[in-house]
């Protein structure tokens, strides 16, 4: 089971409507079990991100890393880190 520190799970639901149409968590406690029932990860830098979507199976050759960054499943945690949640 992941563990989600507290940056991850408040970045989580500040950002959660860039990937959902409505709020599906709204305490920490429901934002941590949403996050696990769905195994999202946890990485430490964007060429992480990248590697995560190639192994995947994401065809990436027409996107560059940026491009990855703005993804809707990707958040950025705002210390390095990025929240990759598949929908």
């Amino acid at each position: 089971m992941n563990e989600y520190d507290d940056a991850v799970l408040r970045c989580f639901l500040e950002k959660q409507l860039q990937l959902f149409p409505e709020k599906i968590a709204e305490s920490i406690d429901e934002a941590e079990a949403f996050l696990e029932e769905c195994v999202a990860v946890v990485v430490d830098s964007l060429d992480e991100v990248w590697e995560y979507f190639n192994e995947e199976g994401v065809d990436l050759e027409e996107l560059d890393k940026e491009a990855i960054a703005t993804a809707p499943e990707v958040f950025e945690i705002g210390d390095g880190r990025y929240l990759i949640v598949e929908s």
